[in-house]
């Protein structure tokens, strides 16, 4: 298991967001590193968790519980195979590129070491918008998207430090439950009825996906 590719992205003015400056950070492209990788602070007021990488939509992306953003290489070249074209490593705004790792398999409170030092934790999947469509260019792409079932995942920082392309990649925790960011991901969005069964991931799940999940059992029961 390996970083095969870290990403970073800068602001960009596009006429497709509704970020009220009109710009995005969502086109990432390789570096080398090594690259500074800390907790960013609340969501709403911070960014990304790596040095250099733009986040500029606040209110939906960036702080503590989505410092980083993972995907599978294995995941895009599926999509190559389904899209017709070649998807380069960064494509899908994502941070690190991995190989090796299924990261939407990945339990939510799930830590990766990459490096020698750096430690994240999963939290959630990641939600599609119409920035990523258009990004794209591709038709009912959020819906695509969604019934793939194949997220990625935002990881926040547990251990700050500095990493690299071509860096290992090391599971040193997995939790006691069942609770995989691909189930979290449905539960969010097509598969309401599975949204008791996330609690059991607790406090390691992003708090805005735990409070949705208690929202709906004291609602619904489960």
């Amino acid at each position: 298991m390996r970083l095969l590719s870290l990403n970073l992205g800068r602001a960009q003015a596009v006429a497709y967001t509704d970020q009220p400056e009109g710009l995005t950070g969502i086109g990432k492209l390789p570096v080398d590193g090594p690259v500074r990788v800390a907790a960013p602070g609340p969501k709403g007021t911070s960014g990304s968790g790596l040095a250099g990488d733009a986040v500029c939509d606040l209110r939906h992306h960036g702080g503590d519980d989505q410092a980083v953003y993972a995907v599978a290489r294995e995941d895009l070249d599926a999509w190559e195979g389904e899209l017709g074209r070649t998807l380069p490593n960064g494509v899908f705004g994502e941070n690190l590129t991995t190989q090796g790792l299924d990261v939407s398999g990945a339990l939510i409170g799930e830590r990766w070491r990459i490096g020698s030092g750096v430690v994240l934790e999963v939290t959630c999947g990641r939600i599609p918008c119409r920035t990523f469509q258009e990004h794209l260019g591709e038709k009912r792409w959020v819906k695509r998207f969604t019934l793939q079932g194949a997220p990625g995942a935002y990881l926040r920082v547990i251990e700050p430090g500095e990493i690299r392309s071509g860096d290992p990649v090391e599971i040193v925790h997995r939790p006691d439950h069942d609770v995989t960011v691909a189930l979290q991901f449905r539960a969010a969005t097509i598969e309401r009825k599975l949204l008791p069964r996330v609690l059991a991931a607790g406090e390691a799940l992003h708090p805005e996906a735990l409070a949705t999940a208690r929202e709906y059992v004291a609602k619904h029961g489960g």
